[in-house]
Parts: structure tokens; C-alpha cells; sequence
């Protein structure tokens, strides 16, 4: 659910798949529509040619342009369905600015603030406590502040993730089903059948009774906080969670094909997400009979979403559109601005950390410094399948990179991509 850091433990995937027969590469099947973006169609088409994946796509814009769309290859690699600019990914933490662009949204309308306490939305907030000792028990002391929206939106909060939580803090998280992602329906061996909170609300209450992992703004760790901000989000906007983004970000901006639950008539675009276990794709979610086909526990707001190319761009096409795309206004100016800024707390430690040198926004890290061609104030987040999405407002650019596979680091599309974008640009 990250970028390039947010990876699944390839040991709890051993013994899996017994005997996993491997699946011979369709020839491409490439198609750009608008401008060329020759080095990137460049690098999509040569990860299918060479048979390491079965199918990629980007979308590409400059300013408030029509993008350019390609795909090449299919949907995964014992279909003949061609990927094109609607093909269906899971875009995984690519959820977490959608979420933080929603909050954004209320703090404008004045019903929430970057420095406001969560518990006045969620009471059980009212006393967090830290961890003395994470790796030895769960013995605590008082935070010495508390909980903020800007906490939340910038994983400083002090909250874990069980991708990345060690310690007893970690198996309590996993008891009280705070794991909020779906990878496939069967279950793996040596990994424990635990079921998600059943609601939102029943999953911010429980958050709510467990102990940090540091202080309030203190550092910057990967977490749940994207997924609990939804929960700030349905009560201080007065509506469930995944309403909310419908009326106010997907039915405005035309987003027809981005879902917490794909619907049976679309399911025929969904792609096959494949995780490399010893250089072998292995299919954990069949895009026929994908997970996301079913309703979750509750709308992830930090690893939820499935979406298209054409559709997540017209996202990022409004942020470089400083909150505007046609007709359709979902911000200020200034909010966007705000939005897409580093909203770190002050003296947030990040060293070590994937966003180490640079900052954080509303659910994207915040380049500081201009770094391989993107610009500094770029803006932008990945997914754990394997996508990558930004804005460069001062080049007047946006782009989103789709494949699925995990890890996502096991080949180098999502850096790649980023790249290539740049050496056309």
C-alpha cells in the first residue's frame, strides 16, 4: 500500500501454492490515444514484450489536456482482454489522497482543522497513551498531546499497520481485526484467519483503545490513519464514509469506474493481481473472481479503491486544476494549494523513513527538492500492486503508471515509470 516501501511479507506466502504452473506471455497488444510519451510507452511495451508482465497502462496530461491513455498487453496473462485507458486496477494506497483531498474538503466548509483533536469526533480519542517499550509489552504513559486531523493525514499520529507493526502491539491489531486491506479469497497457510472490524465505527472505536507507537507529530510511521480519518470524515461531514467521496469527488469529476465494490457488469475489466514468490507470478486475486467483487467490512479510506487510468487522472487532474476540472469546482485554489503542501507537523522525524528528505500532504508525500526530473511541490502517492500517481504543478504535469503485481519492488515499474515520464517531458 505504498509506493515503493509498503511490501508483503514474503514468508507468510511459502507453502501457498503447492504446484504453481507458470503462464506464458500473450504478445503485446499496445495503444496509445493522445500524445506520444515515447519513453514511457517505451517502457510499458518492453515489460510485455519481454513477457515480466501481462499488462500495463499510463495516463498522461499536461495542464487541463485530454491525457494521453496506453495500454499494452491484457489483463492478466491467460486472457486475451486487451488493457486500455478503463481497464480496472487496485490502486490500492492510491485511496489515501482521495481520503485526504475528502477532509480537505470539510476543512475549507470550517467542519474540521488541520490542528482540531479527533476525539471531539471520536470520544475514545480523549486520552491517548504511548508505548513504553513496543517491542516488550504494552505497558504505556499519557501522550503528551493529542490526535489532530494533521496527525492523521500525515501517518503521525503514532498509529501502527500491520504490514509493518512488530512487537505484542502488532497481535493485537490482528485480534481486533484492524487490518484494513483485501487481497484475495483464499486464505494462506501459516497466516491467521482474522476477520476485519465489521464497521468503520467499530473499527475507530477499537483503534481507539489501543496505545501508540509514539508521540502524537513526533515521527512519521506508515499507517492506519487514512482509514481512521474516514471515520472523522462520515461524522463531521454527516454521511457514511463512502458516500461521501461518491457525491463529492466521483459523481462531480464523472469518475464512472472507481469502487470499493466492483459491479458485476464491470468485473470483465478487472485485472489479475500476480505476487512474485521466487521469480514466479503466482494469481493471489483472479480479476474474475476478485475480492473486490464483494462488499468490505467497511470502505478502506486508506487501501480500498478500484480504478482506471482515465478515471484516477481526472483526480489528478483536478488538484493541477487547483480544485476545478470543466464545470465541476470541488475546492479553492487555496485548499488545493494547502492540500498539496508539506503539512508535517514541526519537528516531525523522518529520517529512515520512505519519505525521508522529503514532506508530507494530504495523503501524498510532498517533494521538497527537485529529484530526477519531478519538481519541488510534486504531490503524489503509489499503491502495493504496483501504481504510482502525481502532480507536478510546475510543470504543468500529471501522470499515473498501473500494473499489478507485490511486491511491488520485486521489478522497477513504478520508479521506472516516473522516470520515463520525465525523459519524455
Amino acid at each position: 500500500m505504498t509506493p515503493t516501501d509498503l511490501r508483503l511479507d514474503r514468508r507468510r506466502f511459502l507453502g501457498a501454492i503447492a504446484a504453481a504452473g507458470a503462464f506464458a506471455a500473450l504478445p503485446a497488444l499496445a495503444r496509445t490515444t493522445g500524445a506520444d510519451w515515447a519513453a514511457s510507452r517505451a517502457l510499458l511495451d518492453g515489460l510485455v514484450r519481454d513477457g515480466k508482465l501481462p499488462g500495463v497502462a499510463f495516463a498522461i496530461g499536461r495542464g487541463g489536456e485530454a491525457p494521453a491513455l496506453h495500454g499494452a498487453g491484457t489483463i492478466a496473462r491467460d486472457s486475451r482482454t486487451a488493457v486500455d485507458g478503463d481497464t480496472l486496477w487496485r490502486i490500492y494506497s492510491m485511496t489515501k489522497p482521495v481520503t485526504g483531498m475528502a477532509a480537505m474538503m470539510l476543512v475549507e466548509e470550517g467542519k474540521l482543522a488541520l490542528d482540531r483533536n479527533i476525539a471531539d469526533f471520536i470520544p475514545g480519542f480523549a486520552n491517548p497513551r504511548v508505548l513504553v517499550d513496543p517491542m516488550r509489552d504494552l505497558t504505556s504513559r499519557p501522550a503528551k498531546g493529542p490526535i489532530t486531523v494533521r496527525n492523521l493525514l500525515t501517518h503521525t499520529a503514532g498509529l501502527g499497520y500491520t504490514i509493518i507493526t512488530q512487537g505484542p502491539l502488532l497481535q493485537e491489531y490482528l485480534r481486533l481485526g484492524l487490518t484494513p486491506a483485501a487481497l484475495g479469497r483464499f486464505r494462506l497457510p501459516g497466516v491467521p484467519d482474522v476477520p476485519t472490524a465489521p464497521s468503520l465505527e467499530v473499527f475507530a472505536d477499537r483503534l481507539a483503545t489501543l496505545p501508540l507507537i509514539a508521540d502524537p507529530g513526533a515521527k512519521w510511521s506508515y499507517s492506519v490513519g487514512l482509514d481512521l480519518l474516514g471515520r472523522v470524515i462520515e461524522v463531521a461531514g454527516g454521511m457514511p464514509f463512502d458516500q461521501f467521496l461518491q457525491e463529492r469527488i466521483f459523481d462531480p469529476l464523472d469518475m464512472k469506474s472507481t469502487w470499493f465494490t466492483v459491479p458485476a457488469a464491470e468485473r470483465g475489466r478487472m485485472t489479475t493481481n500476480y505476487f512474485y514468490l521466487q521469480g514466479m507470478p503466482i494469481p493471489v486475486d483472479p480479476g474474475a473472481t476478485t475480492i473486490f467483487a464483494d462488499k468490505p467490512a467497511f470502505p478502506f479510506g486508506g487501501a480500498g479503491l478500484v480504478s482506471s487510468a482515465r478515471d484516477y487522472d481526472r483526480f489528478l487532474a483536478m488538484l493541477l486544476g487547483q480544485g476545478t476540472l470543466g464545470n465541476a469546482r470541488l475546492m479553492k485554489p487555496e485548499t488545493v494549494k494547502l492540500a498539496t503542501s508539506n503539512l508535517l507537523p514541526p519537528g516531525a522525524a523522518t529520517a529512515g523513513s520512505m519519505i525521508d528528505g522529503n514532506g508530507f500532504g494530504a495523503g501524498g508525500r510532498v517533494t521538497l527538492r527537485a529529484e530526477n526530473g519531478r519538481g519541488a511541490g510534486s504531490f503524489g502517492w503509489g499503491g502495493a500492486a504496483a501504481t504510482i500517481a502525481f502532480i507536478d504543478p510546475g510543470a504543468g504535469l500529471r501522470a499515473g503508471g498501473y500494473a499489478q503485481f507485490m511486491p511491488d519492488t520485486t521489478l522497477p515499474f513504478t520508479t521506472g515509470f516516473a522516470r520515463s515520464v520525465y525523459a519524455t517531458a
